[in-house]
């Protein structure tokens, strides 16, 4: 049987692993609600297949930048809402806890944009509000502490 020091860095090996993987790689959905109704909210990704960012083109106006994030942006322009999700280039992650960054900006002619940006997990970027799942660094560690202390 392992000795406790040597399973604790064997656990400390497994996250610092995955944790280095998520860090490199996200993937978000990408769609827009003017060309798939889906795609608004309440968001429906039964028809979509989810995309890694490190597969996104490089942008010309902002070279070396690699997409890290997810993006998803609510609009209403005279009076009609639409919904873009894609994967982000720039933008703040989630700040103390929160999952996800979001700026709100009103314009003249009613107009209402809400730009929200994230990394927290595959796929951050459906839901309108926050939500916890765990991630799978935590799963890594958390099965093999329990079945070490309870096996």
């Amino acid at each position: 049987m392992p000795s406790q020091r040597s399973f604790l860095l064997i656990c400390a090996s497994i996250v610092l692993v995955v944790c280095v993987q998520q860090g490199l790689s996200i993937k978000c959905w990408e769609c827009r609600s003017d060309e798939d109704p889906k795609c608004g909210d309440p968001f429906d990704n039964s028809t979509l297949v989810i995309t890694d960012c490190t597969q996104s083109p490089q942008l010309e106006h902002l070279p070396g930048v690699k997409a890290t994030m997810c993006r998803k942006i609510r609009q209403k322009a005279h009076g009609k809402w639409r919904y873009f999700r894609s994967c982000a280039y720039m933008g703040e992650p989630g700040i103390e806890g929160d999952e996800r960054f979001c700026l709100m900006r009103t314009g003249t002619f009613n107009i209402f944009l809400e730009y929200c940006t994230c990394n927290s997990k595959d796929g951050c970027n459906t839901a309108a509000l926050p939500s916890f799942a765990p991630s799978n660094g935590f799963l890594a560690v958390l099965v093999p502490l329990l079945a070490w202390r309870f096996g």
